[in-house]
């Protein structure tokens, strides 16, 4: 698992996990501030560089990529800017979504969701 601490990129958190676990092929998991990334076999290991690399390609393509520094720390990943400010974009409001850390089904419906998980556990 690896973590990707987004506290200067909220507002593009969203479509930063999209592409991230698109390019790396792993189950990501929405948090406050960050994401954490999970391989689909749990023998495999996610590829530190890998990551990396997509966090810096999405950041070129919205132009933000000389503004900030992408820093591993073992299993984790920083996204610091490096004048202080940090992206701010307007936001559309979003349902919130509930992703299941075990195989990434995900659903708006918190109702659903803890049903989903109770699955795991027979």
């Amino acid at each position: 698992m690896i973590t990707v601490d987004c506290r200067d990129v909220t507002s593009i958190q969203n479509d930063l996990v999209v592409y991230v676990s698109d390019q790396v092929a792993a189950i990501p998991t929405l948090k406050h501030h960050e994401f954490v990334l999970s391989s689909f076999d749990e023998d495999d290991e996610i590829d530190t560089g890998v990551v990396i690399t997509s966090i810096k390609e999405f950041l070129d393509s919205i132009g933000e990529g000389h503004n900030f520094a992408v820093i591993s720390n073992s299993s984790m990943i920083s996204i610091k800017s490096l004048s202080g400010k940090k992206i701010v974009r307007e936001k559309e409001p979003v349902p919130e979504m509930f992703s299941c850390t075990h195989c990434g089904y995900v659903t708006r419906y918190e109702v659903d969701y803890q049903n989903h998980v109770k699955i795991h556990y027979l």
